[in-house]
This record gives structure tokens, sequence and C-alpha cells, in this order.
């Protein structure tokens, strides 16, 4: 198996090459990164079969030309501007492709791809990813499914909280914070809620739920949770759907006023040089207050709720998984959560567990049990339980 992994060098694509590395049913890695001498750092890798390259990821020709040398699978890491183009350059190569943004840019791709052959499989990271893996799974166990909702955050381990917004950065700043303007779409009494970005911080949805071994966790709507639903034909029947991100309890108090006042625009402000945003500026001023120090944990938290009818009984199922930090290599638990699933769904494609082209999503077309037993060797282990609705 010859995998090229692009963005190798950044948070999640060293994940990505150290489960690689470790793969006996891997041969060859290229890992191909603006600053591709990045990876003499990373002391916890075997660099035994992994090769370096220099690329330009806004190059269409120049990333086909590099997925023309024979690779099985490309694992994309790279931004999420950069999604069209790789998945384009793929095309162009007759190439399989994983990544982990969200597909909304390459969904009119699916045709494409079907007359090249090959399987794109976007959102297959964390979340989306994981999540959506076990919607499928779930989703077997009910008759009729009349609720669907889905948790997620990465947040401090309670040792690492020792600063006003009790979080830290295990990802790209930006992108973190872009996260905190995002319109979310859910279902709820059966009628369809729309809630814009500026409400997200300030809505009669946010609520707390109890996480195992951590306590309350705030809950906020992110996404748009019915376009899943749709997607795994369901919406005609649910009641109830949403997608909500976690956070420490105060996260929103923290963050409505500030946005209500403009702080996460990205619109420049007029009088500064170089025309910055309050975004930009924001964070440039939080991201060297929010790091992780090489002791503190960062956690993954996963909560997936599904009720509804099964052998004729009302029943709700909950898989829920935590993933700490590994200290001993250093690696934060929100890049294993992001790679490790696109490192599986990579080899099955390969393999031959996936055989449908064109754009794919985990939700329908990643056999779940597979996966699930994946994750579980990775250290990443769902738990389920099964209580009566009430």
């Amino acid at each position: 198996m010859k995998v090229l992994v692009l963005g190798g060098c950044g948070i999640q694509g060293r994940a990505a090459l150290y489960d690689l590395s470790r793969n006996v049913s891997v041969d060859h890695i290229t890992c191909a990164d603006i600053q591709p001498e990045f990876i003499d750092t990373f002391d916890f890798i075997d660099k035994a079969k992994i090769q370096i390259d220099r690329i330009d990821a806004n190059d269409l020709n120049a990333l086909a030309s590099k997925m023309d040398e024979k690779f099985d699978v490309v694992l994309d890491f790279l931004p999420s501007q950069s999604t069209r183009t790789v998945a384009e350059a793929a095309i162009k190569s007759g190439v399989h492709l994983v990544n982990t943004n969200y597909a909304y840019d390459i969904l009119d791709l699916d045709h494409a791809a079907k007359e090249r052959g090959i399987s794109i499989i976007p959102e297959c990271g964390l979340d989306p990813g994981i999540d959506l893996v076990i919607y499928k799974y779930s989703l077997r166990y009910f008759d009729e499914v009349f609720k669907l909702n889905s948790y997620c955050g990465g947040i401090p381990e309670k040792a690492a909280c020792d600063n006003p917004l009790n979080y830290k950065i295990s990802w790209n700043i930006e992108a973190a914070l872009k996260s905190q303007i995002r319109d979310a779409t859910l279902i709820a009494d059966s009628e369809l809620i729309y809630i814009p970005a500026k409400d997200q911080h300030e809505n009669a949805f946010i609520h707390h739920i109890e996480f195992p071994e951590l306590g309350t966790l705030e809950a906020i709507p992110n996404g748009d949770a019915v376009r899943y639903a749709k997607l795994l034909k369901i919406a005609d029947t649910l009641i109830e759907t949403g997608r909500y991100a976690l956070r420490w309890p105060g996260w929103c108090t923290f963050w409505s006023p500030l946005k209500k006042l403009g702080f996460l625009s990205d619109e420049p402000i007029r009088g500064l040089p170089n025309e910055v945003s309050p975004l930009e500026m924001v964070a440039k001023l939080l991201e060297p207050q929010l790091q992780y120090s090489a002791n503190e944990k960062d956690l993954c938290v996963m909560v997936n709720k599904v009720e509804g009818v099964s052998r004729g009984k009302q029943q709700i199922l909950t898989c829920s998984l935590m993933i700490e930090r590994d200290l001993k290599t250093g690696l934060m638990a929100m890049s294993m959560g992001v790679a490790y699933p696109a490192c599986i769904a990579a080899e099955m494609i390969v393999k031959g567990d996936i055989t449908r082209t064109g754009v794919l999503s985990p939700a329908t077309d990643v056999p779940c049990d597979l996966f699930m037993n994946q994750l579980n060797k990775r250290g990443i282990r769902i738990n389920e339980t099964i209580e009566p609705s009430i």
C-alpha cells in the first residue's frame, strides 16, 4: 500500500504518519508539505517508510503530477480552502482520496469521480467522521427513529483549565474561532429550526449534558444536523435532531457579548494597517496564551444519542467515547481523533472493503463494524448503553 499524505507535517498529518508508519500493510509513505523538513522534529515516528516532498497545495497541476506517481490512495490534511483543488487533482490522476473537511465544496464532483472509477471520502475525521459512522451503526438497532442528537468537542483536562476560557488550542486557532461563527440547522418538536451564526451562543437550544468522569459540559448548536438526517433517509420521521459542540460551562457567556461587539468578524477594521480583521486580531492575541504544556492533556469527547422503537419497545441508545492526549508521543487527542479515521478509511478503500465510487460519506459508505474495530485497536473505544425511553 503506497500512500500520499498531503499536509503531513501539520497537527493531524503527523498523527497520520505515526499511524501509517506502524501499519504493516503500508509499504511506502510520501509526506508532502510546504515545510517537509519539519518532519525531522518528529522523533516518535519511524521514518523508514517515509519520503518527504515539498508541494504547493494551490497548484492543481503540481498536485496531479505528484499523485501520478502511482499511489494507492491520497490522505488530505490540508486546510479546507484546498479541498476542491485536491479533489480535482485526484480525479485528474485517477487516485482514491480521503479527507477530513466538510463535503460541501466537492459534492458536485460525484459524477466525475465515478467516471474515473475512484472513491472520494470527505468528512472522515472526528466530527464529522466518527460520529457519522456511529449514526450508521446505531440506526441498525432501531425499527424506527424519533430522535438523533450528536455532541462532540475538544476541551482541556480539568488540570489544564488555567485560563478564563477553560480552553486551549489543540488545532488551528483561526479554524477554532471560525467554528464559533457557524450557522446551525436542527429539528425540534418536528419543526425545522435555523439558528444564524450571530445567535450561536445565545439561543434556547443551548443546554448541558453530563459526561462520565468529567461531569457537566455545555452544548452549543453547531452545524447542519438536518443534512445528515436526509442523507440517512430518516428526516421525515424525526421529531428531534441536532449537532452540538461541547465545552466546559461558561463558554457561551464569554463569547456571546464579544460576538455582538464584532470580535469575531472577518471584515477588516478601518484605520488599522494591513486591513487586519477582528478575528485575525483575536487569533493572534489568544494563540500564545492558549497553548498546552508538554504534560497537559487535551480531551476529545463525543456522545451520540438515538431514540426510537426497537422490537416494539421505545429505547435510547447512547454511544460515547473519550480520547486523551498521548503524553509519550505528544500527539494531541484531537489530532488522533481526526487522523486515525482517515487512515482507516483509506486502507478500507485499498483493501476493497469500500468499493463504491464517487463522492461518498462515512454515514452511508464506511463499514461500521470494521471501522469501529479498527478504532478500538488504536485505543479509541466506543461505549454503548441502552435504556428505556421515559
